[in-house]
């Protein structure tokens, strides 16, 4: 029989993808998104797995990209790492090295290592806090519309990824699943986050300025980014979830920045533009082309070296 810290009987594509982690024994499987999945170690701690699960318009693709999981895990790691050293916000980390965890993890090292982060449970924040220092994605959209985002009215007359006067604190609510998130007023979240409110804004925007900063010089623009944040048992503001990884976060090369259009980025740009080339309907799983595929992870990797100048452990 197959033991339960093997990767054989883990859902997998004929890439090597993981698609789904499922049940491992000794834990208790408490949530899965459309990238990452939960487990409860015990009343304090939980375990954060990312598969190579990738979605697209809020639709989850039958097949996978092999190794994303373990660069969006590995990036995060390498970010709260980096702002610790800030001291701008306590993060949820514990480790990201599986020697490190509880037995109930360790018997799992060979699906866990490089794509798990144990962490402290918190009590998470209702609304996801984005920063935007340029005008692009539903920004814009709503900058043509209305001449301001999130009730923020802007200069008039921004070209579209035109630079902003200062980062801006767009709060977007928490969706159920299979719902998109909504842009909403800076009001609306501080009526949600209550006595959070303040904090919320004003950490958000330093971590954004501090990555921004960092990346510039390796020639890499930070366009946007979405944060979560939770309470800890003692009632402390903390950053949770995944951090400013291609996945929650517009990277651009700045060496091919060009105002008014939209730009090349380090994401799943590729997947976007393959889905919206063959007209997807936005709502039905499919299977990625190989060569989007490897586009994609070539993107992935290339991010994470820019800004880590390491390679990703594989």
């Amino acid at each position: 029989t197959t033991q339960p810290h093997s990767l054989s009987d883990r859902m997998a594509d004929a890439t090597g993808a993981v698609l789904k982690i499922g049940e491992l024994e000794g834990l208790k499987l408490i949530a899965s998104g459309k990238v990452r999945d939960l487990y409860e170690v015990d009343a304090e701690k939980l375990l954060v797995v990312s598969s190579d699960r990738i979605s697209a318009f809020d639709v989850i693709m039958t097949n996978g990209v092999p190794g994303k999981g373990k660069i969006l895990s590995q990036l995060t790691v390498f970010w709260l790492q980096h702002l610790r050293d800030l001291g701008i916000v306590p993060d949820h980390l514990i480790t990201a090295d599986v020697a490190q965890m509880p037995e109930s993890c360790r018997r799992h090292a060979a699906i866990l290592q490089g794509r798990s982060m144990l962490v402290k449970r918190l009590t998470m924040l209702p609304v996801e806090a984005i920063v935007r220092g340029y005008i692009t994605g539903s920004g814009w959209n709503d900058y043509t519309r209305c001449g301001s985002v999130c009730g923020i009215k802007l200069p008039e007359g921004l070209s579209r990824c035109a630079r902003l006067p200062e980062p801006l604190y767009t709060p977007s609510s928490k969706a159920e699943f299979g719902d998109h998130d909504e842009n909403i007023t800076v009001e609306q979240a501080a009526a949600a986050l209550g006595a959070h409110a303040e904090a919320v804004a004003r950490v958000s925007v330093q971590l954004y300025k501090a990555v921004a900063a960092y990346a510039e010089p390796r020639g890499v623009m930070l366009a946007d980014t979405k944060m979560e944040f939770g309470v800890d048992s003692s009632g402390e503001l903390t950053l949770g979830d995944e951090i400013f990884t291609p996945d929650c976060s517009r990277y651009w090369p700045a060496d091919k920045y060009e105002l008014g259009r939209d730009q090349d980025s380090y994401d799943k740009q590729y997947v976007r533009n393959y889905l919206l080339s063959i007209n997807f309907d936005k709502k039905t799983p499919l299977a990625l082309p190989e060569e989007v595929i490897k586009q994609t992870i070539d993107k992935y990797v290339q991010i994470f070296k820019l800004l880590t100048d390491k390679e990703p452990v594989l």
